[in-house]
């Protein structure tokens, strides 16, 4: 039998054909109410994050080096997660952003404001000082900021934060089915591993469901 990770690397390399190298219950676990997903016709892999946590900002160059070679039919989508009151001001932040249509651009600047630079962006008027030294509008921030989207964006990741069981991030939940950490999966490595066989088993439970006759019919 290959060593696990030997395994992880033919996973990650080698998207049309590998052993299952994971194993639910131990990387991985089936959440026990699936929800719909909001990407059509690709499978989501949901990852949940906190600007203070250290851990996601390590994932975060293996994460991009990923997408890059993801497979086609998968699709990367963000979250902020809130696991405490502490948290939810930079995920406000990420959300504000989002309805901007500035997360791209603002998601590296924020974790390094905070990973790096330590800079306590703990509400609404320090983190709009914070953006407009990258050429934003704050009062325009600040105002999306507080907006009813960012209101019921919050609500609905803490909800699926429940839903999910998510105790901790970096977090991902493939397919609104499955959920897996850094933690669970046995470091950041082993978890693009988990979320690539992830990726292929939804994949093949799809094309096996497109393929199969109706119910009925020969």
């Amino acid at each position: 039998m290959f060593p696990r990770i030997l395994l992880v690397g033919l996973l990650m390399g080698l998207p049309a054909f590998q052993a299952l190298a994971f194993d639910e219950g131990i990387e991985y676990a089936k959440v026990s109410q699936p929800q719909p997903t909001e990407t059509e016709g690709k499978v989501e892999v949901l990852e949940f994050f906190w600007y203070g946590c250290p851990h996601c900002w390590h994932l975060e160059p293996l994460l991009k080096k990923w997408k890059e070679t993801m497979p086609a039919n998968a699709q990367l989508r963000r979250s902020p997660a809130i696991l405490g009151p502490t948290w939810e001001p930079l995920a406000r932040a990420y959300f504000a952003a989002e309805l901007l249509g500035k997360a791209e651009e603002l998601h590296e600047p924020l974790f390094q404001a905070v990973q790096v630079k330590k800079q306590r962006l703990t509400d609404a008027d320090s983190i709009s000082k914070f953006v407009a030294t990258l050429g934003l509008d704050p009062d325009a921030f600040k105002e999306a900021y507080g907006s009813f989207f960012v209101d019921m964006q919050v609500r609905k990741t803490m909800e699926l934060t429940r839903i999910f069981g998510i105790d901790g991030v970096p977090a991902i939940v493939v397919n609104g089915k499955y959920r897996t950490s850094a933690s669970q999966a046995g470091g950041n490595d082993q978890l693009m591993g988990v979320v690539t066989q992830l990726i292929q088993q939804e994949s093949q439970a799809a094309s096996a469901e497109a393929g199969a006759p109706t119910p009925g019919k020969p």
